[in-house]
């Protein structure tokens, strides 16, 4: 494994039908999630990055765009 691949952030992936979850590289994320929902779940968007860290990200991205406005 190299240095960069060390480093490289690792997002959570759930697929609350089958019961699993896992961490994969950021750079690999679409290609797990499309190749697990592809295998199992004839390619239905069943797996999904956790939403508990999706909500998080959404939420900071919008309050960095401004918006929420002032509160």
């Amino acid at each position: 494994m190299s240095d960069d691949e060390a480093d490289e952030p690792t997002v959570p992936i759930v697929c609350e039908t089958c019961g699993t979850t896992s961490r994969v590289p950021l750079s690999e994320l679409r290609e797990s999630i499309d190749t697990h929902n592809e295998h199992r779940h004839d390619g239905e968007e069943i797996a999904q990055v956790d939403p508990v860290l999706a909500d998080a990200l959404a939420d900071a991205v919008a309050e960095d765009l401004g918006l929420y406005g002032d509160e």
